[in-house]
């Protein structure tokens, strides 16, 4: 039996449909697609742009019988293209991607309400970082949500502080830069106390955190239990790490095993995130719940490559229900069993690929 039988579904029914779906801890692979097909029906019927690319290429939800034949949209699109479901008298929020530089365009994703996004994260969260925990007492190395309030990792981290951080978490990061002085004093009170301490924030963040630590020759001893988050990698704002380099500093700093280390893959143009279990090898294993799926794909022609080559990856996000749910990244992938691992961005012929698909989606959608 499918989970869902309705058919034009509207707003109420799928943000219902989804957190029922979200919040169930078993599924079955037909029941994540009967979903997806009718979150597509939902997105082709009220995301114009969306819905002119997907008819140049005859296909609309009479023909789509699998969330892997749903057509993605270039990530990119979101940077000249308004895609949205809702009205923009409805938008509650709105998510912009990083920019490196003042003119440099940046993505928009919309949301009419954020009731998905939190249960999304709230649940996976819980299950990838806290399984063993309730409450941790946390050190946030990101500006608040007030601060950047068109962040999605802002609102995520908020989340993470609100729902898991236990009493004296506090952020150490505000637009003007690092609180180190008071960062350092809290680290010390949590390397003298018996009580797990958790780490979160942007991977730059930590990058700047291990050269202070090291030009002062400075460690930590965290309590066993303890864990780091990183995610967002470094975008300019900090010099690059080989990525075993980094958790290999990271671990020896804090003294916190690599195994519980874990870096967080997500994107504002996606409403779910992706983890590791640690990072005692590198690259880790990325694998996402039971709410999205991924592919690996050939950049110009859209083909699924084989398990264990490289191409770029495509999610499926069904709780990112109000734009489009299936995007094609920039970002390099080899499938594997259960998961992924993430290689970096696109560079060369690849990167050309994925050029060449916005062109493509833009020239369509926009008419």
């Amino acid at each position: 039996m499918k989970f869902l039988e309705i058919i034009h579904v509207n707003e109420k029914q799928v943000i219902d449909s989804l957190t029922k779906f979200i919040i169930r801890h078993k599924t079955r692979e037909d029941e994540f697609d009967t979903l997806a097909l009718q979150i597509f029906e939902y997105q082709f019927n009220n995301n114009l742009p969306y819905q002119r690319f997907c008819r140049q290429r005859e296909t609309t939800p009479k023909t789509v019988q699998s969330w892997k034949s749903i057509p993605a949209v270039p990530i990119n699109a979101y940077k000249s293209l308004t895609l949205s479901c809702c009205r923009p008298e409805d938008i509650k929020r709105t998510f912009m991607t990083s920019g490196t530089t003042g003119d440099e365009l940046r993505g928009k994703c919309h949301h009419p309400t954020l009731s998905v996004y939190d249960t999304s994260m709230i649940t996976a969260f819980k299950a990838r970082f806290m399984p063993d925990l309730k409450t941790i007492r946390m050190g946030i190395l990101f500006p608040t949500e007030n601060e950047m309030p068109n962040s999605s990792l802002a609102h995520y981290l908020a989340l993470a502080y609100s729902n898991f951080g236990s009493d004296g978490s506090q952020y150490f990061i505000t637009t003007e830069g690092v609180c180190l002085e008071k960062l350092f004093a809290e680290l010390e009170r949590a390397e003298k106390n018996s009580e797990p301490y958790a780490l979160l924030g942007a991977s730059y963040s930590f990058v700047h955190l291990i050269d202070q630590m090291e030009k002062s020759n400075q460690t930590i001893q965290l309590p066993k239990g303890s864990r780091i988050l990183d995610t967002g990698g470094y975008k300019g704002q900090s010099r690059e790490l080989d990525l075993d380099d980094f958790y290999e500093r990271l671990s020896e700093r804090f003294s916190v095993p690599r195994a519980s280390c874990v870096n967080m893959y997500g994107m504002t143009e996606l409403s779910t995130q992706f983890y590791d279990n640690g990072n005692q090898i590198c690259p880790s294993k990325k694998s996402g719940p039971h709410w999205i799926r991924s592919q690996v794909v050939n950049p110009v022609t859209g083909i699924p490559m084989p398990k264990g080559e490289r191409g770029i990856l495509v999610h499926c996000d069904l709780a990112h229900f109000n734009c489009v749910a299936t995007i094609q990244t920039e970002d390099i992938g080899i499938e594997v069993d259960n998961g992924f691992l993430l290689l970096g961005r696109a560079e060369g012929a690849e990167a050309k690929g994925c050029s060449m698909a916005v062109a493509e989606f833009l020239k369509i959608a926009q008419g």
